[in-house]
């Protein structure tokens, strides 16, 4: 019988200690490389794969961090300044814009809107200006595109633009504008703003049926399975289909020709509805055998922009690289009073983007992704949200959580208010509710709306729900924007006392109900108690308390709250039909203007008959009127006026409880400059700065190995190994003595 040679005891505590020294020298589980750390790249997370990053169909929160690095629309939002401000990105200068009466006369720039029929903007492209590497530029040396006429054996092993050997690059000119735009009207992709933008470019909307009609023709002698997902069209090249509303006067100067006047248009041009396209890139994805393999702008957009996207796996990792053909833009050297003093202006002309560009990682749940950034790996929790900022900063002010460790960690958490707001709204086609069908009837539902509107305690829904990290609203023009100081307060639900706004007592709240019709709480006529509907969307805890604490104010009033919870699609195929009583929703803005919130309640832009954004169904003639008039204003006192007369008008009518505007919080490490958030502003990243030796240290020290739990379990273990290993010796002496004896 052979036997193994037995192991020392010494043997045995070398190899134990090998192995917890292993354990402890280096962090196992880091989620970013220590090369990584090291590097000028930004690092975040996302937490759904983009659906879309085609410029003419991209339109959702979580897609902005990379269209807006990667396309270049003809303005952007001055990074530091507030009020927002308009400036040029890849204009030489701002539009300029000539009005023009019904017959064809030039109108001077203070013309009133009802004799301006069509508004001209003159956009001149600063020269230049350049694509980014891609091979749908790539060309031989007598100029032949060299991946226009791809075979399929020449798209094997191709998912990715980098997969092509060769790549080129043009400079952006004038007709990619105009192109971008004609490609609004594409049958192929749905884009959300064909329909809005349809009712004022000239010509825009009888070109959209142009074009569909010509799309059709391409699919004659198609099968629905050659014409589908997957199948392939040929190129509908937007070079040989015009329209009046988009022309192009020379290589870097465009126009575009807007029905009267309609002065928010300028905003428009600051989103990736507007952004360029090359018709190389839209020829190249439109090759057959690549939409099969995501060879997509919706997946591989191209642009001018300071960053392009070199790596997508859905569900995984996307990463930004430096586009090595930009021309770099000047740090802007001003902005509110305070930037200074934070260090916003600390990099005042130095050239932009200062990251070489991003990782971000996706983090399905919230828990993970806010630990990872307490580690130090990430630099920002989500680069398009501020919830997570909020959170951190109530944990700092209410002393909870990991409230020490962020401080510790010197967190920068600056805050602004969202350009946005929650409301609850009445649905102005309801019988109990809404506008009735006599002035009497009309005068009874109007009581009963101010009473609710008196029993509603924003203020302490805001301590409650939002953590004192919220305002409530006062009226219909959110804070931050013109006209929002037109009502200082709303005279229907509070009391001006000493100078300051205080909430109607809930008597008087009482008084108004039984003016209604319903004392306390009951028809006069017949006793029944008043039951109100309340539509609403949202499942878990969080949503549970929101609507038991909305039970509570009806309750005030000993008014029945009937909850109707529902998924978003069915809440929202109820607001369609006008099925809802009493509901709740938001609205975040697309630019920074009141007209972008007054619309909402805007007549002709009812939800039921106009398939619009007035959820409410509310229609008022003198609101109406006076909208016509004010978004046709530029911000002047006579705009001002008109804003404060509709903001009474809906203050007394009662048809919104104005609810609240949320603050959206930004959380950078301590290592990231020049943080300033906002939900308007979606092109930050290349103002960002960040020191990537300061973050390496950083992140070592705040995960440096502790080695006292592995001493512990050393320990432990050696208290299993030593009497095991004494016994085994005793069986192998034994055995040994055995066989000689044998």
């Amino acid at each position: 019988m052979r036997l193994i040679p037995p192991l020392s005891l010494w043997t045995l505590l070398r190899l134990l200690l090998a192995c917890l020294l292993v354990g402890a020298c280096d962090v196992v589980n880091a989620p970013v490389s220590q090369d990584l750390l090291g590097r000028n790249v930004l690092l975040s997370s996302y937490s759904e794969t983009p659906k879309h990053l085609d410029s003419v169909a991209s339109y959702s929160n979580n897609e902005t961090p990379w269209t807006y690095a990667i396309y270049e629309p003809p303005l952007k939002y001055h990074y530091l300044k507030r009020p927002y401000e308009l400036v040029p990105r890849t204009l030489a200068a701002m539009p300029v814009v000539t009005y023009y009466d019904k017959a064809g006369r030039v109108l001077p720039a203070n013309a009133p809107g009802a004799r301006i029929a069509r508004s001209v903007m003159e956009l001149r492209v600063k020269p230049g200006i350049r694509y980014q590497p891609h091979p749908a530029f790539a060309a031989d040396e007598a100029g032949r595109l060299l991946y226009h006429e791809l075979t399929p054996a020449e798209l094997e092993g191709k998912r990715a633009p980098g997969d092509f050997a060769r790549s080129g690059t043009r400079e952006l000119v004038a007709a990619d504008y105009v192109y971008a735009i004609r490609r609004l009207a594409t049958p192929r992709i749905e884009s959300p703003a064909f329909g809005f933008l349809s009712e004022h470019i000239t010509g825009l909307k009888a070109y959209g049926e142009q074009i569909k009609q010509v799309n059709s023709k391409m699919k004659e002698g198609l099968s629905a399975r050659e014409a589908g997902r997957f199948g392939h069209l040929p190129w509908l090249d937007f070079r040989q289909h015009g329209f009046p509303g988009a022309e192009v006067v020379d290589s870097h100067t465009l126009r575009i020709s807007i029905d009267g006047k309609y002065p928010q248009f300028k905003f428009w041009l600051a989103m990736t509805f507007f952004a360029p396209l090359a018709w190389e890139v839209d020829a190249f994805y439109s090759q057959p055998g690549m939409k099969a393999r995501n060879l997509t702008l919706d997946t591989w957009p191209v642009g001018t922009g300071p960053y392009m996207l070199t790596e997508y796996t859905p569900n995984h990792r996307m990463v930004l690289q430096r586009n090595p053909n930009y021309r770099g833009e000047p740090y802007p050297c001003e902005g509110e009073p305070q930037d200074r003093a934070e260090g916003l202006l600390a990099d005042c002309g130095k050239t932009t983007p200062f990251i070489d560009g991003m990782v971000s990682v996706i983090e399905k749940e919230g828990s993970p992704m806010t630990a990872k950034f307490l580690q130090g790996y990430y630099d920002m929790p989500q680069f398009e949200r501020g919830e997570p900022g909020t959170a951190m900063q109530v944990a700092i002010d209410d002393d909870t959580g990991r409230a020490r460790e962020l401080l510790a960690h010197k967190i920068k958490l600056p805050s602004t208010l969202q350009v946005g707001l929650w409301y609850y709204g009445f649905n102005w086609l309801d019988p109990v509710v809404g506008a009735g069908r006599t002035p009497d009837e009309a005068e009874r539902n109007r009581k009963l709306r101010q009473a609710i509107a008196i029993a509603f305690d924003f203020e302490e829904f805001v301590q409650i729900f939002e953590d004192n990290r919220a305002r409530p609203n006062v009226g219909p023009v959110v804070p931050g924007l013109f006209g929002s100081d037109a009502v200082k307060f709303n005279p229907q639900v509070y009391d001006l006392i000493e100078g300051k706004p205080r909430r109607k007592s809930i008597d008087e709240a009482r008084r108004l109900l039984a003016e209604a019709g319903y004392p306390d709480g009951r028809e006069a006529k017949t006793g029944k108690p008043l039951v109100i509907n309340y539509d609403t969307q949202g499942v878990g805890p969080g949503y549970k308390a929101r609507n038991d604490w909305t039970s509570k104010q009806f309750a005030k009033l000993n008014i029945a709250l009937e909850i109707r919870n529902t998924d978003y699609n069915r809440f929202q195929d109820k607001m369609r039909k006008g099925a809802a009583q009493f509901f709740s929703w938001g609205w975040l803005a697309d630019y920074p203007d009141p007209e972008n919130f007054l619309f909402l309640l805007y007549g002709p832009n009812a939800k039921v008959k106009g398939d619009g954004e007035n959820t409410a169904n509310y229609k008022s003639a003198e609101f109406d009127a006076l909208f016509e008039k004010m978004k046709d204003l530029d911000d002047t006192p006579e705009r001002l006026a008109i804003i404060r007369r509709m903001s009474e008008i809906v203050q007394k009518d009662g048809v919104w409880l104005f609810g609240w505007s949320e603050e959206y919080t930004g959380a950078y490490q301590q290592w990231l400059a020049n943080g300033k958030p906002s939900n308007i502003i979606r092109d930050s990243l290349p103002y960002l700065r960040l020191d990537p030796q300061r973050r390496l240290e950083l992140v070592r020290q705040w995960n440096a190995p502790q080695p006292w739990p592995l001493a512990w379990f050393g320990v432990g273990l050696l208290a299993l190994i030593v009497p095991a290993w004494m016994a085994w010796r005793r069986r192998q002496r034994a055995t040994a003595l055995a066989a000689r004896t044998a």
